[in-house]
């Protein structure tokens, strides 16, 4: 096996710590957590329960880049910016209970569909429809032009977690501060290339599938399917009913979706290759940029053994804590809304 430097060990443990969740191994390591170590503090938002609210109102789109964004906006239009972004398989409704509070105390919130998500469109049919991680980031900042915010703090779990560190590290002057669920994200190709011992390699089964073409039918056949079961295997104690996944389950059924969640992942294991055009963007992404700006990071069950964050405490430079939170799977703004939101106001202040 080739050896792994410092800097790569960190996308490697992310990979270890998905397969220990998919096989519910974190429960059993959730003793290594102490109790004291679950840090909230009270930020002046008001209480709200998981599941309080259903829908954002109607949406808005706008041109921006390659794509047509659909997204949420809530908030005074000339409040501070915050900016929330979401996972596979998710959408913008995990963040259906955090966007209102934020509001409530000022801030201008934006909640886009990621490319291949709900109602974001490619501008053109003959653009490839690429899932590396560049381009994602590339979006946001495009969105930001489009509307007129220059500085945002960011909020992400899962790829938006990826998404909004890339922009923070490349991008800092865009970036006010980061809440980042499970820390940080940046993906190192090379360290993911080193095979995992196989208890950890099962929870990556999905990823493998999709490296096949009968992963891509299957995924494009029972996409609502394989989402429930992701959903369950990452939080098994979030008991969600079946209204609140299919009003997430509606955003696969955009055209472009398929074909992005599959790129993402087989470009991820080096099976598909990005465009040229971002090779120098992924070079200095390779190399796992610190980032700077003022971070709060967030663990939940989802992140086992790695909960304490210590994997990835180096790679933040700024003012910076690590909250964790029991009870709570991958989904952490639509599991956690309060925690979630108080860490970005508390982060915005930072």
């Amino acid at each position: 096996m080739t050896k792994i430097d410092a800097s790569e060990r960190i996308d490697y443990s992310r990979r270890r710590l998905f397969g220990v969740a998919a096989l519910s191994a974190a429960v059993a390591q959730l003793g290594l957590i102490r109790a004291g170590q679950a840090q909230t503090k009270s930020s002046g938002l008001p209480a709200i329960k998981p599941g309080t609210n259903s829908s954002f109102g109607p949406l808005k789109q706008l041109n921006a880049g390659l794509l047509n964004v659909g997204y949420a906006e809530v908030g005074p239009a000339d409040g501070p910016a915050v900016i929330l972004l979401h996972g596979w398989p998710y959408d913008i409704h995990s963040y259906v209970d955090v966007a209102p509070l934020l509001a409530s105390a000022g801030y201008r919130v934006v909640v886009p569909y990621m490319r291949g998500y709900g109602t974001t469109q490619f501008l053109s049919g003959e653009t490839f429809r690429n899932g590396q991680q560049s381009v994602a980031a590339l979006d946001v900042i495009a969105l930001m032009d489009a509307l007129k915010i220059q500085k945002a703090v960011f909020g992400g779990f899962d790829i938006g977690s990826r998404t909004a560190d890339i922009v923070a590290a490349l991008w800092p002057e865009r970036c006010e501060a980061l809440v980042s669920v499970s820390g940080y994200l940046i993906a190192n190709r090379e360290a993911i290339k080193q095979p995992l011992p196989p208890k950890a390699e099962l929870g990556w089964w999905y990823q493998y599938y999709f490296a096949t073409e009968n992963g891509r039918l299957g995924y494009d056949k029972y996409r609502h399917d394989f989402a429930k079961l992701i959903w369950t295997i990452v939080s098994p104690k979030w008991d969600f009913d079946d209204a609140t996944f299919d009003r997430t389950a509606a955003a696969f059924d955009n055209p472009d979706h398929v074909a992005i969640v599959i790129h993402n992942y087989r470009w991820r294991i080096s099976v598909a290759d990005g465009e040229p055009k971002y090779d120098d963007l992924e070079k200095r992404l390779a190399e796992g940029p610190v980032i700077a700006v003022p971070a709060i990071t967030i663990a939940s069950d989802f992140d086992g053994v790695n909960a304490e964050g210590t994997s990835y405490r180096r790679k933040f430079s700024g003012k910076y804590s690590h909250r964790i939170l029991k009870g709570i799977g991958h989904n952490v703004p639509q599991e956690a809304p309060q925690a979630f939101a108080e860490a970005v106001v508390d982060v915005a202040k930072a």
